[in-house]
């Protein structure tokens, strides 16, 4: 890159971008209004542990969801804890031997205040509605394979007595590992053969058989059951292949939360609306990022662009520096750590030498007024998980990113806090295979 373009480059920014008011301001939301005719929003963060990120995105949701008609929440999250809360912002009624939500390994990614004054608000506002009015929360993510098989069986064992026997036959051939689901993978790819994947396919499949209309709570129930069995199904094939590569792992994973995202909206009928939280290197489109250029990856903003084109909208989350929640290695405790201030030559550094403290950058063709062109070269990009290593932050946390074709719009806070945990004992989570926890 030549050294006049790096000099030019703030300048063309702070020119493009719309200045932010504070988050708290209602005029906040209000900036985002532009995106309020999508059927998906995708709200990025560009680390786990950011409080400016959760809250950003709570402004977001809230005027979207009050204003233009959305009404799914979807996470990076696992589908058994995000239902969990469903249940509470839905007031709909507990399931005996549901577990608290969100306890396991990283605790801080979900229970922290910011997050939990969201889930308080929608909560809130739902009480004012009417059930087939009401937003939902649901889990995209795949991990929690114990937690579905265990949701699944007590469902049926009330719902459908032929069909629990199935599911406890079926699932019996993965109890074993359900809670080192990683050593079954091992196992599976050792022996040659996936031992237990016609029962769990075939488990998706009957419930796939009941034809749902999915406005009541009796709806969600079975959607619960549905989703559960996917997730079961998925696992089952990503713990065998996380043994086998990571591209292969990280695309079943993305794809399955592709899929569940399909099958919400599907459920909730040809108005439905959804926002999607979830980290920069799963929402950007892995098409114009190393992922995609390079390593063979896709992602679920990717497959959601391919599906939705111009009504679906990307949006990635930036900083500079400041402090984050993070742990050293996987399973450690978290720590407020320093972000240290972004690389030159990366787009995190052209954005904070725009000298504007936070942003929208409208990077949609015919809006970004010459910037979205001058970005068009691969720069830097910061990505923190739950795991952050400053130490070896240019290899382990930086990769490369076309940002106008990986988001339609980037959202700048030049320095950024840490979230506030919530108090509660971790528990062990279930092994990444993405190494920094994305």
């Amino acid at each position: 890159m030549l050294d006049t373009e790096l000099d030019v480059l703030p300048g063309l920014i702070a020119k493009a971008a719309d200045p932010l008011p504070d988050i708290n301001d209602p005029a906040f939301g209000t900036m985002f209004d532009r995106f309020g005719d999508a059927r998906v929003v995708m709200l990025g963060e560009a680390s786990h542990g950011t409080s400016e990120f959760y809250r950003a995105r709570a402004a977001i949701s809230r005027r979207l969801i009050e204003h233009h008609g959305f009404n799914i929440v979807a996470v990076e999250a696992d589908w058994p804890d995000a239902a969990t809360v469903d249940r509470y912002v839905r007031s709909r009624p507990w399931r005996e031997g549901e577990f608290r939500a969100f306890e396991r390994f990283p605790t801080w990614m979900w229970r922290n205040r910011e997050f939990d004054a969201f889930i308080r608000w929608m909560r809130k506002r739902n009480e004012t509605l009417r059930y087939e009015q009401m937003c939902g929360f649901y889990g995209l993510d795949l991990y929690n394979l114990s937690g579905s098989m265990e949701a699944v069986i007590d469902f049926l064992d009330e719902e459908d007595a032929e069909l629990a026997r199935l599911a406890h036959r079926r699932y019996g051939c993965l109890e074993p590992w359900a809670h080192e689901p990683q050593l079954y993978g091992r196992n599976a790819m050792l022996e040659g053969y996936a031992r237990c994947e016609v029962g769990v396919v075939q488990m998706l499949k009957d419930l796939l058989q009941r034809q749902i209309d999915c406005f009541g709570p009796e709806c969600d129930e079975w959607l619960d059951a549905q989703a559960n069995a996917r997730l079961v199904k998925d696992a089952e094939a990503y713990y065998r292949v996380m043994y086998r590569g990571s591209a292969e792992s990280w695309n079943l994973r993305d794809s399955h939360m592709s899929d569940t995202l399909d099958m919400i909206l599907d459920a909730k009928g040809p108005d439905s609306k959804a926002i999607v939280w979830a980290h920069n290197s799963h929402i950007g489109n892995a098409a114009f990022t190393d992922m995609g250029m390079h390593r063979e990856e896709l992602n679920v903003g990717q497959l959601v662009k391919e599906k939705w084109g111009d009504r679906a909208r990307l949006i990635g989350l930036g900083t500079h520096t400041g402090t984050v929640a993070a742990a050293d290695d996987w399973d450690e405790p978290m720590q407020i750590k320093r972000v240290r201030p972004s690389l030159p030559e990366s787009h995190e550094r052209v954005s904070h030498d725009s000298e504007v403290p936070s942003f929208l950058l409208d990077l949609r063709d015919g809006e970004a007024d010459g910037i979205r062109e001058a970005l068009m070269e691969p720069r830097l990009e910061r990505f923190i998980g739950v795991i952050y290593r400053p130490e070896t932050e240019r290899w382990s946390h930086y990769s490369e990113a076309i940002l106008p074709r990986q988001f339609d719009a980037w959202v700048w806070f030049d320095e950024t806090s840490a979230v506030t945990p919530l108090p509660g004992e971790q528990r062990p989570g279930e092994d990444e295979t993405y190494p920094f926890g994305l």
